[in-house]
């Protein structure tokens, strides 16, 4: 599946939820990864992200998409993240 996490994180959390989240997918922009996972990697991506994130104060949004076939991406202006496999 491919997946979208966007997040908005306290920021004595942010670099923990940055650092967690690049073992699992490419870094897109200052709070949006993104990439291919299986649905064990998924699951062990929520695991981490609730040991990290503060629920009252913190915000961590998913978009599964079953292929990235269906995802168009297009970019505007200066290109932020790193090197990703979709265009």
């Amino acid at each position: 599946m491919y997946v979208i996490i966007v997040y908005d994180i306290s920021v004595d959390r942010v670099s923990k939820v940055c650092n967690f989240l690049r073992r699992y997918l490419v870094r897109v922009q200052n709070s949006v990864f993104e990439g291919d996972l299986t649905d064990r990697q998924f699951a062990d991506v929520e695991y981490g992200l609730k040991q990290i994130i503060e629920k009252k104060e913190d915000s961590v949004r998913f978009y599964v998409i079953r292929s990235q076939d269906l995802v168009k991406v297009s970019n505007m202006g200066v290109e932020k993240g790193e090197q990703c496999t979709i265009i």
